[in-house]
Protein backbone atom coordinates (compact mmCIF):
# COMPACT_ATOMS: atom_id res chain seq x y z
CA UNK A 1 0.00 0.00 0.00
CA UNK A 2 2.61 2.68 0.87
CA UNK A 3 4.48 2.39 -2.46
CA UNK A 4 1.24 2.18 -4.42
CA UNK A 5 -0.16 5.37 -2.91
CA UNK A 6 3.17 7.20 -2.98
CA UNK A 7 3.20 7.14 -6.79
CA UNK A 8 -0.12 8.99 -6.93
CA UNK A 9 -0.78 12.68 -7.03
CA UNK A 10 -4.58 12.77 -6.98
CA UNK A 11 -7.49 10.81 -5.55
CA UNK A 12 -11.10 10.51 -6.70
CA UNK A 13 -13.49 9.56 -3.90
CA UNK A 14 -16.94 8.12 -4.27
CA UNK A 15 -19.29 9.79 -1.78
CA UNK A 16 -22.12 7.51 -0.61
CA UNK A 17 -20.96 4.78 1.76
CA UNK A 18 -17.34 5.76 1.15
CA UNK A 19 -17.12 9.16 2.84
CA UNK A 20 -20.71 9.54 4.00
CA UNK A 21 -22.91 6.94 5.63
CA UNK A 22 -25.68 7.43 3.14
CA UNK A 23 -29.20 6.44 4.00
CA UNK A 24 -30.26 6.37 0.38
CA UNK A 25 -32.32 3.25 -0.28
CA UNK A 26 -30.45 2.20 -3.41
CA UNK A 27 -32.27 -1.16 -3.80
CA UNK A 28 -35.60 0.64 -3.45
CA UNK A 29 -34.52 3.29 -5.94
CA UNK A 30 -33.51 0.65 -8.46
CA UNK A 31 -36.79 -1.21 -7.99
CA UNK A 32 -38.76 2.00 -8.53
CA UNK A 33 -36.84 2.74 -11.74
CA UNK A 34 -37.39 -0.82 -12.96
CA UNK A 35 -41.13 -0.63 -12.26
CA UNK A 36 -41.47 2.63 -14.16
CA UNK A 37 -39.65 1.17 -17.16
CA UNK A 38 -41.82 -1.95 -17.10
CA UNK A 39 -44.97 0.16 -16.75
CA UNK A 40 -44.08 1.98 -19.96
CA UNK A 41 -43.09 -1.27 -21.71
CA UNK A 42 -39.46 -0.28 -22.16
CA UNK A 43 -37.96 -3.40 -20.59
CA UNK A 44 -39.26 -6.92 -20.02
CA UNK A 45 -40.77 -7.60 -16.59
CA UNK A 46 -38.75 -10.82 -16.31
CA UNK A 47 -35.42 -8.98 -16.53
CA UNK A 48 -33.20 -9.65 -13.51
CA UNK A 49 -32.80 -5.97 -12.75
CA UNK A 50 -30.80 -6.67 -9.58
CA UNK A 51 -27.77 -7.34 -11.80
CA UNK A 52 -27.94 -3.82 -13.25
CA UNK A 53 -27.33 -0.39 -11.77
CA UNK A 54 -30.10 2.20 -11.93
CA UNK A 55 -28.17 4.06 -14.63
CA UNK A 56 -27.87 0.88 -16.70
CA UNK A 57 -31.61 0.33 -16.42
CA UNK A 58 -32.23 3.87 -17.64
CA UNK A 59 -29.92 3.23 -20.60
CA UNK A 60 -31.96 0.12 -21.44
CA UNK A 61 -35.07 2.28 -21.40
CA UNK A 62 -33.45 4.81 -23.71
CA UNK A 63 -32.36 2.07 -26.08
CA UNK A 64 -35.93 0.75 -26.29
CA UNK A 65 -36.95 3.70 -28.44
CA UNK A 66 -40.07 4.18 -26.31
CA UNK A 67 -38.78 6.68 -23.79
CA UNK A 68 -40.04 10.26 -23.92
CA UNK A 69 -38.81 13.40 -22.20
CA UNK A 70 -41.80 13.23 -19.88
CA UNK A 71 -41.13 9.63 -18.87
CA UNK A 72 -37.43 10.24 -18.34
CA UNK A 73 -38.21 13.30 -16.25
CA UNK A 74 -40.49 11.21 -14.03
CA UNK A 75 -37.70 8.63 -13.59
CA UNK A 76 -35.22 11.31 -12.51
CA UNK A 77 -37.83 12.86 -10.20
CA UNK A 78 -38.12 9.47 -8.51
CA UNK A 79 -34.34 9.20 -8.15
CA UNK A 80 -34.02 12.73 -6.75
CA UNK A 81 -36.75 11.95 -4.19
CA UNK A 82 -34.80 8.91 -2.95
CA UNK A 83 -31.55 10.91 -2.86
CA UNK A 84 -33.06 13.84 -1.00
CA UNK A 85 -34.64 11.66 1.64
CA UNK A 86 -31.51 9.54 2.03
CA UNK A 87 -29.18 12.51 2.46
CA UNK A 88 -31.08 13.95 5.41
CA UNK A 89 -28.88 13.58 8.48
CA UNK A 90 -26.12 11.73 6.63
CA UNK A 91 -23.11 11.10 8.87
CA UNK A 92 -19.44 10.77 8.04
CA UNK A 93 -17.75 7.42 7.73
CA UNK A 94 -15.50 6.74 10.69
CA UNK A 95 -12.22 8.63 10.43
CA UNK A 96 -13.21 10.44 7.23
CA UNK A 97 -12.42 13.97 8.38
CA UNK A 98 -9.00 13.12 9.84
CA UNK A 99 -8.01 11.07 6.79
CA UNK A 100 -9.05 13.81 4.35
CA UNK A 101 -7.25 16.43 6.42
CA UNK A 102 -4.05 14.37 6.22
CA UNK A 103 -4.37 13.54 2.51
CA UNK A 104 -5.14 17.06 1.29
CA UNK A 105 -1.60 18.21 2.10
CA UNK A 106 -0.14 15.73 -0.40
CA UNK A 107 -2.85 14.98 -2.97
CA UNK A 108 -5.43 16.69 -5.13
CA UNK A 109 -8.75 15.44 -3.75
CA UNK A 110 -11.93 15.20 -5.80
CA UNK A 111 -15.35 13.57 -5.56
CA UNK A 112 -17.30 11.72 -8.24
CA UNK A 113 -20.89 10.83 -7.37
CA UNK A 114 -23.89 9.67 -9.35
CA UNK A 115 -26.00 11.96 -7.18
CA UNK A 116 -27.11 15.39 -8.28
CA UNK A 117 -24.26 17.82 -7.66
CA UNK A 118 -26.50 20.16 -5.65
CA UNK A 119 -27.43 17.33 -3.26
CA UNK A 120 -23.77 16.34 -2.93
CA UNK A 121 -22.68 19.91 -2.17
CA UNK A 122 -25.31 20.25 0.54
CA UNK A 123 -24.35 16.95 2.19
CA UNK A 124 -20.65 17.82 2.10
CA UNK A 125 -21.35 21.25 3.62
CA UNK A 126 -23.54 19.74 6.32
CA UNK A 127 -20.82 17.27 7.30
CA UNK A 128 -18.05 19.88 7.19
CA UNK A 129 -15.76 18.20 4.66
CA UNK A 130 -16.40 20.29 1.55
CA UNK A 131 -13.22 22.42 2.07
CA UNK A 132 -11.03 19.35 1.57
CA UNK A 133 -11.97 18.96 -2.10
CA UNK A 134 -10.66 20.73 -5.18
CA UNK A 135 -13.47 19.51 -7.43
CA UNK A 136 -16.86 17.87 -6.90
CA UNK A 137 -18.50 16.22 -9.88
CA UNK A 138 -22.10 15.01 -9.88
CA UNK A 139 -24.21 13.40 -12.53
CA UNK A 140 -24.63 16.71 -14.36
CA UNK A 141 -20.93 16.56 -15.21
CA UNK A 142 -21.22 13.12 -16.84
CA UNK A 143 -22.59 12.07 -20.19
CA UNK A 144 -23.34 8.68 -18.59
CA UNK A 145 -23.41 7.65 -14.93
CA UNK A 146 -20.98 5.25 -13.29
CA UNK A 147 -20.12 2.48 -14.17
CA UNK A 148 -19.42 4.51 -17.30
CA UNK A 149 -15.98 6.17 -17.15
CA UNK A 150 -17.52 9.46 -18.32
CA UNK A 151 -17.08 11.11 -14.93
CA UNK A 152 -13.50 9.88 -14.66
CA UNK A 153 -12.70 11.44 -18.02
CA UNK A 154 -14.37 14.68 -16.95
CA UNK A 155 -12.18 14.96 -13.85
CA UNK A 156 -8.95 13.96 -15.58
CA UNK A 157 -9.60 16.53 -18.31
CA UNK A 158 -9.71 19.21 -15.61
CA UNK A 159 -6.16 18.33 -14.55
CA UNK A 160 -4.07 17.98 -17.73
CA UNK A 161 -0.83 18.12 -15.73
CA UNK A 162 -1.67 14.97 -13.77
CA UNK A 163 -1.28 11.73 -15.74
CA UNK A 164 -3.86 8.94 -15.54
CA UNK A 165 -1.41 6.63 -13.78
CA UNK A 166 -1.01 9.27 -11.06
CA UNK A 167 -4.70 9.07 -10.16
CA UNK A 168 -6.46 6.54 -7.96
CA UNK A 169 -10.12 6.09 -7.04
CA UNK A 170 -11.56 4.96 -3.72
CA UNK A 171 -15.11 3.59 -3.64
CA UNK A 172 -17.34 0.96 -2.10
CA UNK A 173 -19.15 -0.36 -5.17
CA UNK A 174 -18.30 -2.32 -8.28
CA UNK A 175 -19.66 0.56 -10.35
CA UNK A 176 -16.89 2.76 -8.93
CA UNK A 177 -14.29 0.13 -9.75
CA UNK A 178 -15.62 -0.39 -13.26
CA UNK A 179 -15.63 3.35 -13.94
CA UNK A 180 -12.06 3.65 -12.66
CA UNK A 181 -10.77 0.68 -14.67
CA UNK A 182 -12.44 1.76 -17.89
CA UNK A 183 -11.19 5.29 -17.26
CA UNK A 184 -7.61 4.03 -17.05
CA UNK A 185 -6.95 4.65 -13.36
CA UNK A 186 -6.33 2.41 -10.35
CA UNK A 187 -9.03 1.51 -7.83
CA UNK A 188 -9.08 0.80 -4.09
CA UNK A 189 -12.18 -0.98 -2.81
CA UNK A 190 -13.55 0.21 0.54
CA UNK A 191 -15.54 -2.28 2.63
CA UNK A 192 -16.38 -4.22 -0.52
CA UNK A 193 -17.05 -7.88 -1.25
CA UNK A 194 -14.33 -9.43 -3.44
CA UNK A 195 -16.81 -11.82 -5.06
CA UNK A 196 -19.06 -8.96 -6.17
CA UNK A 197 -16.08 -7.13 -7.64
CA UNK A 198 -14.92 -10.26 -9.42
CA UNK A 199 -18.39 -10.98 -10.83
CA UNK A 200 -18.34 -7.58 -12.55
CA UNK A 201 -14.80 -7.92 -13.86
CA UNK A 202 -13.31 -5.44 -11.38
CA UNK A 203 -9.82 -6.07 -10.01
CA UNK A 204 -8.98 -3.55 -7.27
CA UNK A 205 -5.38 -2.73 -6.47
CA UNK A 206 -6.27 -3.21 -2.81
CA UNK A 207 -9.14 -3.77 -0.38
CA UNK A 208 -9.42 -1.64 2.77
CA UNK A 209 -11.86 -1.88 5.65
CA UNK A 210 -11.02 1.46 7.28
CA UNK A 211 -10.30 4.80 5.65
CA UNK A 212 -7.26 5.14 7.93
CA UNK A 213 -5.64 2.36 5.92
CA UNK A 214 -5.21 4.84 3.08
CA UNK A 215 -2.67 6.59 5.29
CA UNK A 216 -0.94 3.31 6.14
Amino acid sequence: MPNMIKKRKAIIFDMDNTLLQSRIDFPGMKTAVFQLLVKHQMIHPDLDYTKHSASQLIDLGRNSGRITEEIEASIWDTIVAYETEGMIGAALEEGAKDVLDALRHHYTLTILTNNARSAALQALKDTGIIPFFDLIAGREQMTELKPSPSGIHYILDKYPNIQAEEWIMVGDSWIDGKAAQDGGIGFIAYQSEPEEMKSHGVTPLAYVQRLEELLD
